[in-house]
């Protein structure tokens, strides 16, 4: 088959496995609090605070699905690999709950891992979605010292035609959900998470946003839609991204709009500030104002966009490889610049929902 690779040709790969790393989340009642100061470690958040947060997470049985969904992803890529190669272990890190990216880390050294690919959960520019992950590695490895393995993450990916052909598959089945006889005049409101502006004025995270959900809107043939942002988090005086969908949707309402569909382009998986920002809080404004609100999936582990994973490993491992790109911004390079994303020279916000 195209692609596949023997054990022999494994020993002349530079690199000989991949690690998902993503941002965690509890997996039990008892683990919610825990992983609330995991995430607000250095911040100052009183815990009343955290305890509110929490709340959230009650309503799932104190448990976030990003876990489970990161372990579907990770069997769906290990499945492509050994279909297409190359055949690489792929292994599972998180920032701030189990498994910790420190101790898989300390597993891949035991194992023999001595240069890795890190495939990081989020396709967009920013500190908390790139720069601040590529710190976390950075520490992970810090604490092995000289036997640490080697960690290259993976470029971003928000124009990959993988991401937005599966976002745009989502969009198309959910405008389904629609009659006939309105489907035309639905609303798309592409939603992504609030960031200070600060942040967001130091990076391309809103510029990738915006291509994003125009590649999305065009392979969907939408006519109406928008960029609108969700789950912030800080103080009102400071700020943040705007519109936030709820007061979208109350201003989609006040201009007779019936049908409004929500597209977390700026998520790969329904965690929890997918379930809860938009499933619970958005769902209930749209009830109280009287609009009908349907929501496109996340690219979860569809084909596509799994397959789009292997090709970015083929990247790396192969750099006479094209590397695709949708969108005029195009392929950002693999090691980005020193100045790029920085980290946002402030306290940092109560705690996201994840």
């Amino acid at each position: 088959m195209p692609g596949d690779r023997d054990a022999a040709d494994i020993s002349s790969l530079a690199y000989d496995a991949v690690i998902v790393v993503s941002f965690g989340g509890p997996e039990g009642p008892d683990d919610v609090i825990p992983f609330l100061e995991n995430v607000t470690r250095g911040r100052g958040i009183p815990r009343e605070r955290l305890a509110v947060v929490g709340e959230h997470y009650g309503l799932f049985g104190g448990v976030s699905p990003i876990n489970a969904q990161n372990r579907a992803l990770i069997a769906a890529l290990e499945a492509e690999l050994a279909a297409h190669g190359p055949q690489l272990p792929v292994y599972f890190g998180n920032r701030n709950w189990h498994p910790m990216l420190a101790d898989t880390v300390a597993k891949m050294a035991d194992d023999g891992v001595r240069r890795a690919l890190a495939f990081v959960t989020s396709a967009y520019s920013s500190y908390s979605g790139c720069r601040q992950y590529r710190e976390n590695i950075e520490a992970a490895r810090e604490k092995l010292g000289a036997r640490a393995p080697t960690i290259d993450k993976l470029r971003t990916f928000h124009d990959h035609p993988g991401f937005i052909q599966s976002m745009a598959d989502n969009v198309t089945a959910a405008l389904a959900e629609i009659p006939d006889e309105r489907r035309d005049a639905v609303h798309v409101a592409f939603t992504a998470h609030s960031l200070p502006r600060a942040s967001a004025d130091s990076c391309d995270y809103v510029a990738q946003l915006e291509e994003a959900s125009g590649l999305v809107a065009a392979r969907a043939g939408l006519a109406h839609h928008r960029l609108v942002y969700q789950s912030r988090s800080g103080p009102p005086t400071q700020p943040w991204l705007e519109p936030d969908i709820l007061d979208h949707l109350d201003d989609l309402h006040a201009q007779g709009v019936r049908d409004v569909m929500v597209a977390p382009v700026g998520f790969i998986s329904d965690h929890m500030e997918v379930v809860y920002d938009l499933d619970v809080q958005a769902a209930e404004r749209a009830g109280e104002v009287g609009v009908n609100l349907v929501r496109a999936s996340t690219v979860g582990t569809a084909p596509a966009f799994v397959a789009m994973i292997r090709e970015l490993i083929e990247e790396r491992l192969d750099p006479s490889r094209e590397r695709r790109a949708l969108g005029r911004i195009g392929v950002r390079p693999d090691v980005c610049p020193a100045d790029c994303c920085p980290a946002p020279k402030r306290p940092g916000p109560p705690p996201p929902s994840r």
